[in-house]
């Protein structure tokens, strides 16, 4: 669970999912017509690779590299035993950064930067970034007047298999989600509406109950949140699982049907402003979500962050979600965007299920206000180069 995973939250609310945990598979996704995509090939090395500029000339301040580093450190031991889908890297080329990453000071982290990566740009090297964040919302342990919205764990009964009408010789790739009804037949599993409707009361467990379920959708798009109760407890909840039905991004419906906008009679295309769509229009508003029929489900967190797809916290500044087909999860991401917030020195720490292709990413800025406001806002658009280590550039250049 970008992870929590996010113009901005409108583009997010158009197509992203959020922090889902390394294993996992995102959810389908239909795209708004006008969201801004980058090239896509099979993995960066097929989209090609080139170098970029030496580190030095980069620009990176003292402040961005030791949130870089802090971050690249909690990474190594996911770097060390994972594989790399873009093609970049091996396991064994980030051995020698790993090491001298434990022992590197907050005051020198530029300087190993420097001397333990490379900069290359994959495909054009255009970026578009957007951004996410922890959102919180009101919520009880126990079920009570105000809290009627279920948040729900991992349901036993959902399940991969095939469908029986698919023959034996055109079932390649892994399963579709779905569950066995009572005639055992394979079927998908139940969709928003059906699941809002009770179809799953009590059939599978609560971790929590949230009291607005607009609120709750967004956390759900977000993929991970906090639960603050009545009695001041915090509950941290992240992405457990999904219901294997498609995303629709409510925002690109509303654009497409002429909702948002500036004119009269439109809303802002903000979170904000999607929102009171659906508070002032509660059928309309109610009927928009359930088009979006994926359903997110839940585990309680214990930490200090919520966790990203490499399986470690993302942090605030310093996470970036990326395609790991382009970037190996845990590199470092050097981006130059016409946003000063979100330029700087990432850590590839998340996925998300509108992350997809070269040079496209989501920046992560924690939980609160500010960081909605920061998030809801994001839409920056540059350059973007990932730093590898020497020995897989040494590779790449043939020496």
């Amino acid at each position: 669970m970008r992870a929590v995973l996010a113009v901005a939250l409108l583009l997010a609310l158009s197509a992203c999912g959020r922090i889902i945990p390394q294993g996992t598979t995102p959810p389908p996704v239909v795209t708004a017509p006008s969201l801004p995509t980058a090239p896509v090939g099979a993995n960066a090395m097929l989209t090609g690779v080139a170098f970029g500029p030496a580190f030095a000339g980069l620009g990176v301040n003292d402040a961005d590299a030791r949130g870089a580093l802090a971050s690249f450190i909690e990474s190594c031991p996911k770097l060390l035993n994972r594989d790399d889908a873009s093609g970049l890297t091996r396991r064994e080329d980030w051995r020698s950064a790993c090491e001298a990453a434990r022992s590197a000071s907050p005051s020198g982290a530029r300087a190993f930067f420097a001397e333990h990566f490379t900069p290359v740009q994959v495909g054009d090297g255009k970026a578009f970034a957007t951004g996410y964040f922890e959102p919180e919302i009101a919520g009880s342990r126990t079920r009570r007047a105000g809290y009627e919205v279920p948040v729900y764990a991992m349901p036993a009964d959902l399940v991969r298999g095939w469908p029986d009408d698919i023959p034996p010789a055109e079932r390649t790739g892994r399963p579709p989600l779905g569950r066995y009804d009572e005639q055992g037949r394979f079927v998908l599993y139940h969709d928003r509406a059906a699941i809002e409707d009770g179809a799953l009361m009590g059939r599978v467990p609560v971790i929590a109950w949230a009291a607005d379920p607009v609120e709750f959708f967004f956390l759900q798009i977000q993929g991970s949140g906090r639960l603050r109760t009545p009695e001041g407890e915090v509950i941290r909840i992240g992405y457990a699982g999904q219901n294997g039905r498609e995303y629709v991004g409510i925002g690109g419906v509303m654009r497409e049907r002429g909702l948002l906008g500036s004119g009269p009679g439109q809303y802002s295309g903000s979170m904000q402003g999607i929102m009171a769509y659906i508070r002032e229009n509660l059928a309309e508003g109610r009927d928009l979500m359930r088009l979006n029929k994926s359903w997110i489900f839940f585990q309680e967190l214990h930490g200090d962050g919520p966790l990203g797809a490499l399986g470690v916290p993302v942090r605030r500044g310093n996470s970036v979600a990326a395609d790991p087909a382009f970037v190996p999860l845990g590199a470092p991401v050097w981006l130059e965007l016409d946003r000063a917030e979100a330029s700087g020195l990432w850590i590839a720490q998340d996925t998300g299920g509108a992350i997809k292709g070269a040079n496209r990413f989501d920046t992560f800025w924690g939980a609160g206000e500010d960081a909605r406001r920061i998030a809801g806002g994001m839409s920056g658009r540059g350059r973007a180069l990932v730093l590898i280590p020497r020995a897989a550039a040494a590779r790449l250049s043939g020496r």
